[in-house]
């Protein structure tokens, strides 16, 4: 079944308090952290038990082994990874959209240094997420427009709530990455659960390292044990593909940053050129006085 009204409300109540925790402590507008209570109230409310979605016939019936599918790996996470044991990833929401969340991300034209926003419970974090995509579109012409930074807007197929609204149903598994193939499936659910055993507040780069840690693990012992042959070579063609981009993601990153450097040198170099001017020029006129 799906959210009792009771519990829906206490949700609402539990989000709203913490928005008004963030209100009160920042200056992210109040209309934001209304659409995040709207938009999470919304992805529970519209989350049903798997076997809910198995029993029924009108369930899409490629959806149903997948489901039985997530419902083994979940199994398989605290059996076998020592993951959490906890009502997450018991349910199903189908969002009818391509994306859980779309996040803004923002730096200057000439640094790789992201523009951080600050939130209650996460901390402060290089992106910003929004439920409607206009919305996250909307802000990164603002960002542009009135910060001159570069911005993208991009699609997140899922999130962790940190395990702290377990009491109200967690975490669902979601239509953004159900029909994911096996290895990748195994992976999604691995990293968001370990992000409900370790998060530290303010650090994004050892939060996201550590869930990706586990997740490797977790996907090598499920794939050795668990998975068929034609699993295996699916996700060693997929991750051999992802490995590929990191490595020329990082090589681009390197090379921006010593271009990036070699112009803040220049502009170093050229203000030290223009006050060693100034300052000539001013004991000049300061000569020429007497």
């Amino acid at each position: 079944m799906a959210l009792t009204h009771r519990t829906s409300r206490r949700l609402a109540l539990f989000l709203a308090a913490l928005a008004a925790l963030g209100v009160l402590g920042g200056c992210t507008p109040v209309a934001y952290y209304a659409q995040s209570v709207q938009g999470h109230i919304a992805l529970m409310t519209a989350a049903r038990p798997i076997d809910d979605w198995l029993a029924d016939p009108a369930t899409p019936a490629d959806l149903k082994p997948r489901l039985e599918l997530a419902r083994r790996i979940r199994a398989f996470a605290v059996s076998d990874l020592a993951l959490p044991d906890n009502a997450s990833y018991h349910r199903y929401s189908d969002l009818k959209r391509r994306a859980a969340v779309w996040n803004v991300a923002a730096a200057p034209p000439d640094s790789l240094t992201l523009r951080r926003w600050c939130f209650p419970v996460v901390g402060c974090v290089g992106y910003r997420g929004y439920y409607d995509e206009a919305d996250a579109k909307a802000l990164a012409a603002q960002l542009e427009k009135d910060e001159g930074l570069e911005v993208r807007v991009y699609g997140v197929p899922a999130y962790s709530t940190l395990g702290w609204l377990n009491w109200a149903g967690g975490d669902p598994l979601l239509s953004t990455f159900i029909r994911y193939p096996e290895g990748e499936l195994a992976r999604m659910v691995f990293h968001e659960l370990a992000h409900q055993v370790v998060y530290v507040r303010d650090d994004t780069m050892f939060n996201e390292s550590y869930a990706t840690a586990v997740e490797r693990l977790g996907v090598r012992h499920w794939l050795a044990t668990q998975a068929s042959e034609q699993a295996r070579r699916d996700y060693a063609a997929f991750d051999g593909r992802r490995r590929a981009f990191r490595q020329l993601s990082r090589d681009t990153r390197d090379e921006l940053n010593r271009v990036y450097a070699q112009k803040r040198r220049w502009r170093t170099t050229r203000k030290r050129c223009l006050l060693s001017s100034q300052k000539q020029w001013r004991i000049f006129v300061s000569a020429t006085r007497h």
